[in-house]
């Protein structure tokens, strides 16, 4: 599966270190030459965050292009700052809204520095109270839940969260719509449209791009399975947001439905 990754134009000292901060975390690092590099891994990786040297030629303009066509995705500064920076600062923290890191002070705790304000992490607070929405009740249901929004964005399958929880796929798909919950194989896809949704209210983002982030074959295809989850077609997810897309798969009645949708077995 593809991991979440963190797109980053840093020396190679704070690049490792960087690498380091986040190797047991399931956020993978992705080194970029250059401003233009990381606009390209914006649009081909499911991207958490991006992680700029203040210095780097064109990381001020290559900040502030991020907040416009990426508003959702964090933006960080790591570098080693001097009293003179004033000016630099002002623009990578006022006008490109970038969090600042400091290089030689901050190595240690970068991972409990960066990693809770994620984009990752934001979806999973915004999805976690769902499961009493979705009237997941019981100890499975909830486990299995908890597991989905660890890999948000990723092509996981029911067989994926069995092995994970250490119990067959045909009873966690039975004890897991139980009590009137949705199936398995449906709040999978919830959870997919919901990232869908997130990714989409960003302008930087196309359907086509999305749809090829999140490993959907297709375009079409991420329509289809936003039209069974939310009623309405992929274009119109990001209107919508994680909060209407759970509002609308709740109240229109999707909740039950037996089709498997973008997921598989």
């Amino acid at each position: 599966m593809t991991k979440p990754a963190v797109p980053a134009v840093l020396g190679r000292p704070a690049q490792a270190a960087l690498r380091r901060a986040l190797a047991r975390s399931g956020v993978r690092l992705v080194a970029c030459r250059s401003p233009a590099h990381l606009q390209r891994a914006l649009l081909t990786t499911l991207s958490d965050a991006v992680v700029v040297d203040a210095r780097a030629a064109g990381a001020g303009e290559a900040l502030l292009r991020c907040r416009r066509a990426w508003p959702a995705v964090p933006r960080f500064i790591y570098s080693a700052f001097r009293p003179d920076d004033g000016e630099l600062l002002r623009t990578c923290l006022g006008e490109a809204g970038a969090i600042p890191l400091v290089e030689g002070v901050d190595d240690a705790v970068l991972a409990d520095l960066l990693l809770p304000r994620t984009a990752s992490a934001a979806r999973r607070a915004a999805l976690e109270p769902a499961a009493q929405t979705l009237r997941l009740s019981e100890p499975l249901q909830r486990r299995a839940w908890s597991e989905v929004l660890q890999r948000l964005g990723t092509p996981i399958r029911t067989a994926d969260i069995a092995r994970i929880l250490r119990v067959s796929r045909e009873h966690l798909s039975r004890q897991f719509g139980a009590g009137g919950a949705p199936n398995i194989k449906r709040v999978i896809d919830l959870a997919r449209t919901c990232t869908a949704a997130d990714l989409l209210a960003n302008p930087g983002y196309s359907v086509r791009s999305v749809a090829r982030i999140l490993g959907f074959a297709s375009a079409s295809h991420l329509s289809g399975a936003s039209r069974r989850i939310a009623g309405v077609p992929a274009s119109q997810l990001g209107a919508l947001g994680i909060r209407g897309v759970l509002r609308s798969f709740v109240r229109d009645g999707r909740m039950r439905s037996r089709l498997a949708g973008s997921s598989t077995s």
